[in-house]
């Protein structure tokens, strides 16, 4: 019984993986509020790619 305890915690087969997961979801929480801050900056750019596009003015409401 004490060598399956001791297998156990010398287990390393999941550590890969488990800094993967935390690097990914680390990036998911960066991009988020990366996008979360830069909302309207990305709607200005978008707004004038599609006034260049198509020539028209929009207005927007609100």
């Amino acid at each position: 019984m004490m060598e399956l305890f001791r297998g156990l915690l010398m287990e390393e087969e999941g550590q890969g993986m488990t800094e993967y997961g935390l690097i990914l979801g680390m990036l998911v929480v960066v991009i988020v509020v990366a996008f979360a801050v830069l909302t309207d900056e990305f709607t200005a750019i978008f707004e004038g790619i599609v006034k260049s596009i198509t020539g028209a003015t929009t207005t927007t409401e609100g």
